[in-house]
C-alpha cells in the first residue's frame, strides 16, 4: 500500500521512503490509529500530529508557531474568499489557510448548484467545480520541506490541491531561479510553479510581484533576517531614516512580501506580534502599510492563543490594497477594532471548551466534537456571535467590495 501511494502522490514521500516499522510495532500503529476519523471537518487530531511531526526545537528555532483552527476560520469569514479569487499562503505550515478558505469556497459552490453543504474533509467524491477550484487557485509555499509534505498530504486529502503546496523560502526570491532548476525539485514541485509563474503581472519575470486576491499567512516571528542579499530587495529592508539596515524582523518582511503577492484590489490577513501596531520604533512599518493599503481591520488575540509554544501577543491585521475601482484611496475611513475576550486555552496551553451552563457537560457540534470557547466568531449557532459576525456587518455598511 505504501508503494502504492508513493507512486500515487508524488511529493508526498521521497522514492527510497520505507516503513521501518517492524511488524509488530506497525500492528501497534495500526491498532491506535484504526479508531480515529480524520475525515470530516475537525481537524484537531490532525494539528496534534503535525505539532509532534515538527520537534518544539525545530519550531521554536524559526518561529513557526501553529495557527489554531479557530483563528483560521475568524480570517476566512472576514476575508470571505469566493471560486473567482486566487488565494495562497507564503508561510504555509500545514496550509490551515488554504485548506480551510477551500472548505468554505466548497459550501458556496454546492449552495449555489442545490446541494447538500457535506463535509471538509470526506471521502465524498468531489464535483468537477470543486475540484477545479482547487487545482487553479489555491496556492501555498514553506522553506521546511518537511512541514510541506504535512501540507501536500492535508491538501491532498482535502482536494486533490498538493501540486500547488511548493517548497521556497518567500523571502529570499531572488534565488528562486537556482531552486527551480535542481532536478528533484522539478519533479515534485514543477507542475504547480509553473502555475505560479502565471500569476505574475506582465512583464514581471523575476518573482518579485504576482496577482493574488487573496493572502493569508501567519508568518514566523523568531529570528531576524541577516542577510543583506535578501533585505536589499525590501523596501522596508531601511529604517525610518532611510538607512540600509543589517538585520531586520523576519515578520516585516513578509509584510512587504505579502503585499507583493497582492493585485491592486487584494486583501490580506496577516498575524503579527502585538508590537508592531504599537511600538514608536515600527511607526515607519505602519506608515508603509497605510500608504499601499486600506487597513481594514486589527484583532487582538488573547496572550494564550499560541501557548505552550509561546506567549507572544498577536493581533491579525487585515488589509486591501487601493485600486481605483475595488477599494479607491481615501485619507479618512473608519477602521474595525476587535479584541477577543475570551481566552480559548489556559495559562498551560490547553484548550478551554464550551459547557452547557446547566448541567456543566462538554457542548457538542453537529459531528459530535468539542467547541473551544472563543468569541471570535459562532461556532455553527451554537455559540453567540462574534468579531467574524460583527466586522462582516461592518464590512457590508461601508460597502467593502468582498461583502458586496
Amino acid at each position: 500500500m505504501f508503494d502504492d501511494a508513493k507512486k500515487k502522490w508524488e511529493g508526498i514521500f521521497t522514492d527510497e521512503s520505507k516503513i521501518l516499522l517492524s511488524p509488530s510495532h506497525l500492528a501497534v500503529c495500526v491498532a491506535s490509529l484504526q479508531d480515529i476519523k480524520l475525515f470530516n471537518n475537525n481537524l484537531d487530531v490532525v494539528d496534534d500530529a503535525f505539532e509532534y511531526l515538527m520537534s518544539k526545537a525545530q519550531k521554536g528555532e524559526k518561529g513557526q508557531y501553529f495557527t489554531p483552527r479557530y483563528v483560521i476560520d475568524m480570517c476566512v469569514k472576514m476575508m470571505n474568499p469566493t471560486t473567482k479569487d486566487k488565494i495562497i499562503d507564503t508561510a504555509c505550515g500545514s496550509s490551515g489557510f488554504t485548506v480551510h478558505s477551500i472548505f468554505k469556497v466548497w459550501k458556496d459552490i454546492r449552495r449555489g448548484k442545490g446541494l447538500p453543504e457535506g463535509d471538509g474533509f470526506t471521502a465524498a467524491e468531489r464535483i468537477p467545480e470543486e475540484t477545479n477550484f482547487v487545482r487553479d487557485n489555491v496556492f501555498a509555499i514553506d522553506f521546511d520541506e518537511k512541514t510541506v509534505r504535512v501540507a501536500r498530504t492535508l491538501n491532498l486529502i482535502a482536494g486533490d490541491g498538493q501540486t500547488n503546496v511548493l517548497h521556497l523560502n518567500t523571502l529570499d526570491y531572488s534565488r528562486w531561479g537556482e531552486t527551480t532548476k535542481q532536478e528533484d525539485w522539478i519533479d515534485t514541485y514543477n507542475e504547480g510553479f509553473k502555475k505560479l509563474k502565471k500569476l505574475q503581472p506582465a512583464g514581471v519575470k523575476d518573482y518579485s510581484q504576482f496577482q493574488f486576491d487573496l493572502v493569508m499567512a501567519n508568518p514566523p516571528f523568531a529570528g531576524d533576517i541577516k542577510e543583506n542579499t535578501i533585505i536589499s530587495h525590501y523596501e522596508l529592508g531601511k529604517n525610518s531614516a532611510g538607512k540600509w539596515q543589517n538585520k531586520v524582523g523576519r515578520d516585516v518582511l513578509f509584510i512587504e512580501r505579502n503585499l507583493n503577492f497582492l493585485k491592486p484590489g487584494g486583501r490580506m490577513a496577516i498575524v503579527l506580534p502585538q508590537g508592531r501596531f504599537n511600538n514608536s520604533s515600527d511607526k515607519y512599518i505602519r506608515e508603509f502599510i497605510a500608504e499601499r493599503c486600506r487597513i481594514l481591520a486589527v484583532v487582538g488575540l488573547h496572550g494564550n492563543v499560541f501557548k505552550p509554544h509561546t506567549g507572544t501577543k498577536t493581533s491579525v491585521l487585515f488589509v486591501q490594497k487601493w485600486d481605483d475601482e475595488l477599494c479607491p484611496k481615501k485619507e479618512d475611513y473608519p477602521i474595525f477594532f476587535a479584541t477577543m475576550q475570551k481566552p480559548s486555552k489556559d495559562n498551560s496551553g490547553e484548550k478551554i471548551y464550551v459547557k452547557d451552563p446547566i448541567t456543566g457537560e462538554n457542548v457538542l457540534d453537529r459531528h459530535g466534537h468539542l467547541i473551544v470557547d472563543h468569541d471570535l466568531y459562532s461556532h455553527d449557532g451554537l455559540t453567540p456571535d462574534g468579531i467574524a459576525e460583527a466586522f462582516i456587518e461592518f464590512a457590508k455598511k461601508e460597502g467593502l467590495s468582498f461583502f458586496q
